[in-house]
């Protein structure tokens, strides 16, 4: 049994594609490459016919696409693409597919009458999407345009605002960018905040010490630094102050030089909060501050310094700011509807 379209519905399509477009084949020569590149009962082939609307048989390490010559075109420079990362080690699944295809989307808008081989034609030379490298995972690249705009943000900016939905990459890739600065020498330290204030139980009932108080509200910075460092050198980092993590309260007074400070779920901060962890950037010290102003959990009444901080400082030099939307999200297809639909009954009340 796979997982792939009904029977009756591939050979509809099938016959469509004979009748309205064009067939091409694809033979690789790394049986391996090949088998992880179509995943466990060909999922990542299923997920491009559904993204592309293409029909795709695959035999062995032989791939035949049918469809509008542009979506064929499409889907061969996407599994080329695929194809290379995971020759060299890169793991495939839903994510990259969808992230290879607006990248090679990309491509072929800057490049449309040949492929990006040849000429650019006074155009800069197109070097991809933009990627964060640390030693844990390699190259990471960005899935989408938003976030590879994210990281050419992050890496020309020393302060910068991100806001969007849960599912984005707004955390992730701030922790990965994070990690690979301090793995490069470009800052001594990281310092991980989050307000300490969430829906329920308030920090002080919480049982164990302030670091077991804390850990529950910073658990999602911890699993990103989990995933870009191995656990033995985070356990290390977190014991020599390496890397602090630490409520926003905590930040008061402070000032932070050559450090990454990164201020995840912003949008809990109250105005006076986050003008105090603005004001906390030191010398050689660089600052991300991530949100989401549809999930703000301060108490009624309490407006979100995040917002008003994003509007204050939009003209100012220096400062950089990305707005992610639902169809940005790159956790699960069901997440970026979910959200989507959270985002047009929002529309309509707001009407």
């Amino acid at each position: 049994m796979t997982l792939r379209l009904s029977e009756p519905s591939r050979l509809a399509a099938s016959v469509q594609a004979s009748l309205e477009g064009v067939e091409e084949a694809i033979t690789l020569d790394d049986n391996r490459a090949a088998s992880l590149l179509v995943g466990n009962y060909d999922q990542n082939i299923a997920h491009l016919e559904r993204r592309l609307s293409v029909v795709a048989h695959v035999n062995g390490n032989r791939i035949v696409l049918q469809g509008a010559r542009e979506q064929v075109d499409h889907a061969r420079r996407v599994l080329e693409s695929l194809y290379a990362g995971v020759r060299k080690g890169r793991v495939v699944g839903p994510g990259d597919i969808d992230g290879a295809i607006e990248e090679t989307a990309l491509q072929r808008g800057l490049f449309p009458d040949s492929r990006p081989a040849a000429e650019p034609r006074g155009r800069e030379a197109y070097a991809g999407f933009g990627q964060v490298v640390t030693r844990k995972r390699g190259p990471v690249k960005a899935r989408n345009a938003a976030q590879d705009l994210y990281l050419r943000v992050l890496a020309r900016h020393e302060l910068v605002f991100a806001e969007g939905p849960a599912g984005t990459g707004k955390t992730w890739l701030a922790v990965g960018h994070a990690v690979q600065l301090l793995e490069a020498g470009h800052v001594e330290r990281l310092i991980l905040s989050r307000p300490a204030v969430e829906a329920g139980e308030k920090i002080g009932f919480l049982p164990g010490d302030m670091r077991d108080k804390v850990d529950p509200y910073l658990r999602p910075i911890y699993d990103a630094l989990y995933d870009f460092m191995e656990g033995r050198l985070v356990e290390r980092a977190l014991q020599t102050n390496v890397i602090e993590v630490a409520p926003l309260a905590f930040m008061r007074g402070r000032t932070l030089s050559n450090a990454l400070i990164l201020l995840d779920e912003a949008q809990n901060a109250s105005s006076m909060q986050m003008k105090m962890f603005l004001t906390r950037l030191g010398e050689g010290s660089r600052m991300i501050i991530t949100g989401d102003p549809t999930q703000v959990d301060l108490p009624s009444g309490q407006r979100s310094g995040f917002a008003e901080a994003i509007a204050l400082l939009k003209e100012v030099e220096g400062i950089g700011h990305v707005k992610f939307g639902h169809q940005h999200v790159v956790r699960h297809d069901l997440v970026r509807r979910i959200v989507q639909a959270y985002e047009e009954a929002s529309g309509a009340g707001d009407g």
